[in-house]
């Protein structure tokens, strides 16, 4: 019989040095592999944090060429795993804007599926003086992402997209089996809705959700809830990292997730369909 494949999730807490955090990341990433990883996702902008949104633009890469993106290929490659790789900013279709992109590599470093962020983070906190505009730095994506991987397929999200279902809910229509989530949210958020955002996702489409975080306190002030959590069908954590760097790494039992499906067909109950009726 064969063993279950295994997914693990990253956290960490980035920093404005690239080549520290490509140290730090790839320390955990070799981690999860010895852990038996099949599959490692990253946390949102795992290999750059400066210390204002716009300084991505100075790292931005053209797609399919880059050094982060040679990092993710090789690593994948040499380690025999897929990889999620967080996010990166890539090139957008203004100068001054990027996307943040995260890719997926098969085992062979192969580049299998890009999303592009689609909702900005562009908010003021209640009770608190932090503010985000995103939308000044980041070009929203307009696509799902959605792909086979030895694990089943999968859907990439990132971060403040855990806030509208109707995109996972649009996933589950290509018949998503794993939610890849990397993410970065801030501690006041996190606190009050990282948990049962994560384990809503997954309770509402039964499906697996990893979800990868930064967590810790960064150069640039910033401080983020980590948390980090692989997530089972039926809304169970499976596995944790409530602070700082980390890296965990659990089977996903597909045949478990069958058996719930089977006997809580809540997928197969859905009525809605999008259409509106409206009376004259």
């Amino acid at each position: 019989m064969s063993k279950p494949m295994r997914a693990a999730a990253i956290q960490m807490a980035a920093g404005p040095s690239v080549d520290s955090n490509l140290i730090e990341v790839e320390r955990l990433i070799k981690e999860a592999a010895e852990m038996g990883a099949n599959l490692v996702v990253l946390p949102e902008n795992f290999a750059f944090m400066g210390k204002k949104d716009q300084d991505q633009l100075s790292i931005a890469e053209s797609p399919g060429n880059g050094r982060l993106q040679t990092f993710l290929s090789s690593t994948a490659d040499r380690l025999g795993i897929w990889l999620v790789g967080g996010t990166i900013p890539l090139q957008a279709s203004v100068p001054d804007r990027v996307r943040s992109a995260s890719l997926v590599f098969d085992a062979s470093g192969q580049q299998v599926a890009r999303y592009d962020k689609m909702h900005l983070f562009d908010v003021s906190l209640p009770g608190s003086e932090e503010r985000y505009h995103e939308s000044a730095t980041l070009e929203p994506g307009d696509a799902l992402a959605v792909v086979e991987t030895p694990l089943g397929r999968m859907g990439v999200a990132v971060c403040y997209d855990l806030r509208f279902p109707e995109l996972f809910r649009q996933m589950q229509d290509h018949g998503v089996q794993l939610l890849a989530i990397p993410s970065s949210f801030t501690a006041l958020t996190g606190k009050a809705h990282w948990e049962v955002l994560v384990r809503a996702r997954a309770i509402e489409n039964l499906a697996y959700v990893i979800a990868a975080a930064q967590g810790g306190y960064h150069l640039n002030g910033r401080e983020t809830h980590g948390h980090s959590m692989i997530v089972d069908p039926w809304g169970a954590i499976l596995a944790q990292v409530p602070r700082g760097a980390g890296a965990i790494c659990c089977p996903l039992d597909a045949g478990f997730q069958q058996s719930v499906r089977r006997s809580f067909p809540v997928l197969d109950h859905r009525r809605l369909k999008c259409s509106l009726s409206v009376d004259t």
